[in-house]
């Protein structure tokens, strides 16, 4: 339901996808000191596991219980199959039909671009490329930017178009947005106007949970969105899906 309100969204609700076959693949190899992560698909045809279905139905569930001027207005997604069909799933446990709230799909949203480094486990990266690992320690996580793939600098850019997209052509609506860990944390960075110390210690404390929801509530007398809760899977704990929080497909561990 639209609020009075000409600045900003009335509510920016982020979540990052259910698990995906990726997440489950990627645990398995780096459990086995593997080089390569044993998976036939591209990173954006990555599907949902089992278990990641289970979570966007429960989630979308508990948002179907919400009272109707709770509930998104708008619905954005990234294009990475893992994500539309979180909120496909979402939507539909919901009870909300496709035409009163259409999965709009931005390619800005989707994973951060990992170029020659897709697909390696960790120990994969210190065998290909030693020297890459020596630099992102160098540089740091934050500006690092692998050969064809991207920095979170770079993500944080195109986000910062799909925020005032956002402010422009849905004030007043509650907007819900689908995507990956790294689209939660860099549009945290953005809304919270964090700096880059900031943003990683809170990467450094654990990795999002698929199908945790970072909200953000308007505030008239900030003028500001202002949070309400991170990383919140009590939707997940109330129907009995189990909550997992592993890194997506192609990253290494945390420093």
């Amino acid at each position: 339901m639209k609020e009075q309100n000409a600045r900003w969204p009335g509510a920016l609700w982020i979540v990052r996808h259910g698990q995906s076959a990726g997440n489950v693949a990627r645990d398995a190899a780096e459990a086995a000191r593997q080089h390569v992560i044993d998976i036939a698909f591209r990173d954006i045809d990555t599907p949902l596991s089992d278990l990641g279905k289970e979570q966007s139905i429960a989630f979308g569930r508990w948002l179907g219980e919400l009272p109707a001027a709770r509930r998104p207005d708008v619905l954005l997604c990234s294009p990475y199959v893992r994500a539309r069909d979180t909120a496909r799933l979402m939507r539909e446990a919901a009870g909300i039909p496709p035409d009163k709230l259409p999965v709009r799909v931005d390619e800005r949203l989707r994973e951060k671009e990992f170029g020659i480094l897709d697909r390696l486990t960790h120990f994969g990266i210190q065998h290909k490329y030693p020297e890459l690992g020596a630099q992102r320690s160098h540089v740091g996580k934050f500006y690092f930017r692998p050969p064809g793939g991207e920095s979170w600098c770079d993500v944080i850019l195109r986000l910062r178009s799909v925020l005032e997209m956002v402010t422009r052509e849905y004030a007043g609506q509650r907007v819900l947005v689908v995507g990956h860990q790294v689209i939660v944390n860099c549009m945290r960075y953005l809304v919270e106007c964090m700096d880059e110390e900031q943003i990683l210690a809170i990467d450094k404390l654990g990795d999002v949970p698929n199908c945790g929801v970072t909200a953000y509530e308007y505030d008239a007398a900030a003028d500001a969105l202002v949070l309400d809760r991170a990383n919140f899977v009590a939707p997940l704990q109330q129907a009995g899906a189990p909550v997992t929080a592993a890194p997506d497909e192609p990253v290494a561990p945390k420093p």
